[in-house]
């Protein structure tokens, strides 16, 4: 019986130590962090984007 218990101790420390997520929550703040900078350089990048669109447009 007290192998058992301390069969179950340790299976629970091992799980304490994993970081998978860890791992999945890194993931998640880089791609929060490339949107963030899609966003700021479309805002930034957009209305030379659309009148570059309305010039090609326009010569066809």
């Amino acid at each position: 019986m007290l192998t058992y218990a301390m069969l179950v101790v340790e299976n629970f420390l091992a799980t304490l130590k994993r970081e998978e997520g860890q791992g999945m929550a890194e993931y998640g703040l880089i791609l929060a962090l490339i949107a963030v900078v899609v966003i700021v350089a479309l805002n930034i990048l957009g209305p030379a984007i659309a009148a570059l669109m309305t010039e090609v447009s326009g010569s066809l």
